[in-house]
């Protein structure tokens, strides 16, 4: 039977969703054309309609009771814009339950039960779209899952997350400390009043197992990737960075190793001449390496309302399309199992070191000796006066595992002459 439209229901209406309502009311008259019938906002659930909001909606659109969207036999797709797990993922389910397509921005949702979601939509044979999750504006999902699908990716390599990359390039621009520009970032919206999730890197850290399950076609136990966020970058280490060549970047990091795959996020020495090294602001960058393609990078926003709004509106268009075609399930999950991640103790990376030792003879030779005895290769040293008799070491070690690297540097904190190992940061070519 022809339809005259397809009837969207949005459940949560905060910065996201409101971008979605926005441009969907905004941009209705191309999305009609390029669809072939209007998509039309039906119904809005939030807790809240007092809040203060950038956008009007109708009264007549508007309820607190989720399951009116949900569970309503008048609504073709729900797009879920709430964030966390509970209860977007009881409203995820009894939407495909119920029959519905759907949208969501959710990257917790989806990195920790996106199996349990995609299963239960195969079974219906009903569209879960997830772009919004992702990268804000960038197309990475879709890229991955079809312009790139003939390939074997790689390597996977992004900023993923728009605070924390502002904040590295303030310190990088101003030589402010971490703390200041953390606070500048909350009074202007780009951080959150618990920065948490951003600055310990677990945002990224739900992106990436999102992209690894798509690009390395297995599933990912987020409890296996290695996390390390921000907060121990000081201002020195990026003006030794940028002396040597490097910008300091938080990084997500997915890659083919063998039969294993290494997923990891944390702060990195990206080489200045790298695609990813000028990507500053609130921007986001995923680099992406194919057998086929060779390298890639889609470069975007990476948060904001009408940025994640456009990639969810996309999401919205290919399920309308889907709907009008009979085509649901047209892509559907391709994960086998669970993707085997080698613990970041077996990962082999090169790595910069900061420490603080007594400023006296023999000292450097000492902890070279050690570095050595425990398998840890010394590319290049550079020694410093510091002040109250102690000097500032700033080593770049060659390629080395992890666990070679950690024994090493305890064995030299137990030297008597290491008054503190200030930073450990690992470094990307």
């Amino acid at each position: 039977m022809a339809r005259d439209e397809v009837r969207v229901g949005i459940l949560g209406l905060g910065v996201v969703g409101a971008g979605l309502f926005q441009i969907l009311r905004d941009n209705s008259a191309g999305i009609k054309q390029r669809v072939g019938v209007p998509l039309t906002v039906a119904r809005i659930a939030d807790i809240d309609w007092d809040r203060e909001r950038d956008v009007q909606v109708p009264e007549e659109l508007r309820t607190t009771d989720a399951a009116e969207v949900y569970a309503a036999d008048d609504i073709d797709i729900v797009v879920e814009t709430i964030g966390g797990t509970s209860p977007a993922l009881q409203f995820v389910l009894g939407a495909i339950e119920a029959g519905k397509s759907v949208v969501t921005s959710n990257k917790e949702l989806m990195a920790k039960h996106g199996a349990e979601i995609l299963d239960a939509a195969a079974l219906k044979g009903v569209d879960v779209e997830f772009e919004g999750a992702v990268g804000g504006t960038i197309p990475i999902i879709r890229a991955l899952k079809e312009s790139l699908e003939a390939n074997r990716i790689q390597e996977i390599v992004g900023i993923l997350n728009g605070t924390t990359n502002y904040i590295l390039t303030r310190m990088s621009e101003e030589g402010a400390a971490y703390e200041e520009v953390l606070a500048d970032a909350q009074g202007l919206g780009y951080a959150e009043a618990d920065p948490t999730n951003d600055v310990e890197g677990i945002d990224p850290m739900y992106k990436i197992a999102i992209l690894s399950a798509i690009a390395f076609g297995g599933r990912v136990n987020i409890e296996d990737i290695y996390t390390e966020g921000i907060t121990k970058i000081a201002p020195v280490d990026i003006e030794y960075a940028e002396e040597m060549g490097y910008a300091i970047k938080l990084l997500a990091v997915a890659k083919r190793a063998g039969e294993q795959t290494e997923v990891r996020v944390h702060p990195a020495l990206v080489p200045e001449d790298h695609p990813l090294a000028s990507v500053n602001g609130v921007f986001n960058a995923v680099w992406v390496v194919g057998d086929a393609c060779d390298q890639v990078m889609l470069y975007g926003r990476g948060a904001g309302g009408l940025p994640t709004g456009s990639a969810v509106a996309g999401d919205v268009i290919d399920c309308a399309r889907n709907i009008l075609t009979g085509a649901s399930a047209r892509v559907p999950c391709t994960c086998e199992g669970e993707l085997n991640i080698r613990p970041i103790e077996e990962v082999a990376m090169r790595t910069y070191v900061r420490m603080r030792v007594q400023d006296r003879p023999g000292v450097l030779g000492t902890i070279a000796t050690i570095l050595g005895q425990e398998g840890v290769s010394i590319h290049s040293v550079v020694q410093r006066a510091g002040i109250d008799d102690l000097a500032e070491i700033v080593w770049i070690m060659h390629e080395g595992l992890e666990r070679n690297l950690q024994s090493a540097l305890g064995a030299v904190r137990q030297l008597g002459i290491v008054d503190s190992v200030c930073s450990v940061i690992r470094v990307v070519e």
